[in-house]
């Protein structure tokens, strides 16, 4: 593993995953905003780390698997103990599910497509998706111990970021599975030709 900047800082953001979930489970003020904290420089490290492997030119293999395995894990396990704590409850459980549904499928796909040697690209959709998700994710970690605005609490704010992230997770997700079963496709229909072909020599 080359030991660069972009890469350790991809690695503290998988060490922050425990520090954010726990302070969510101690919960007060205290553990609301150091959990808001503690996933403040996650966020932070999740543009720092691909940002400087392309300005320095450190990207590497190791740094482009651990980079994703990263971001899901974090928004996994914010969603999770948001919903073991009651802040996520009731129909809000929806598009937490859909969140976390969207991100095994795209794992999914990129593993298959990566054998192939055919990249997945991130559209421009999919980044604010990324962008609103997160916004929403830090206001349902401080939750009840955040101020109110206007005539929506915090938790509410969160509530609602969540949703919108869910409706363009659902987009985003379908243009990915799309783009996956037409390589599948065309993969099947190659390698159908390639049997025509091995029976017309015989």
């Amino acid at each position: 593993m080359p030991f660069n900047l972009p890469n350790i800082l991809t690695l503290t953001r998988l060490l922050a995953i425990p520090f954010v979930v726990g302070f969510m489970l101690l919960g007060g003020p205290w553990g609301a905003w150091l959990g808001l904290g503690a996933y403040t420089y996650a966020c932070i490290t999740d543009f720092f780390d691909g940002y400087l492997a392309r300005v320095w030119c450190q990207q590497s293999a190791f740094g482009r698997f651990l980079d994703p395995i990263a971001d899901k894990l974090l928004v996994a396990a914010v969603l999770l103990a948001a919903i073991g704590i009651g802040t996520i409850k009731g129909v809000t459980v929806l598009p937490a599910a859909i969140i976390l549904c969207r991100e095994i499928l795209v794992s999914g796909l990129r593993e298959f497509l990566a054998e192939a040697q055919v990249g997945l690209p991130v559209s421009l959709l999919a980044k604010w998706k990324t962008t609103i998700q997160m916004l929403a994710l830090g206001f349902l970690i401080v939750a009840g111990e955040g101020p109110a605005f206007g005539p929506l609490s915090t938790t509410r704010v969160g509530e609602v970021g969540l949703w919108i992230a869910a409706v363009i997770t659902l987009m985003t997700g379908y243009d990915y599975l799309r783009a996956g079963l037409r390589h599948m496709s065309d993969k099947d229909g190659a390698a159908g030709n390639v049997k025509k072909e091995e029976k017309s020599d015989l």
